[in-house]
């Protein structure tokens, strides 16, 4: 009696190697990405977040800067940003977290969120 041949075996284990990449990546897909905190257009998001948030919280705090940035592609792209920014008065800076839509070929943005942190 013959011994079974595992030829296939190969084959097989590349395609469970091929799966298992396409749901890792696809995990990642619309997920949030780390972002360079020192990116001046990261950075002018940050200000536009403390500039939108004054505006409608009728607050006046003063970005300081960006501390922790992050992305997620959306339409358009989602800035998840943890800032510092003070009350002036030589307070020390506070962290908040904001989230900003941005579609930039409109020139369309916009503050989702700001929370202290």
């Amino acid at each position: 009696m013959k011994k079974p041949q595992f030829q296939s075996l190969p084959l097989l284990s590349l395609l469970i190697l091929l799966l298992f990449l396409v749901i890792v990546d696809g995990a990642r897909l619309g997920g949030w990405a780390p972002a360079n905190p020192e990116n001046p257009h990261v950075v002018e998001i940050g200000k536009f977040a403390v500039d939108a948030h004054n505006k409608e919280a009728k607050t006046d705090l003063k970005f300081d800067r960006v501390v922790k940035a992050e992305t997620q592609v959306v339409s358009g792209v989602n800035y998840r940003i943890t800032l510092a920014a003070t009350t002036g008065g030589g307070a020390a800076a506070k962290n908040y977290e904001a989230v900003v839509w941005e579609k930039a070929w409109e020139k369309f943005i916009s503050l989702t969120s700001f929370r202290p942190v």
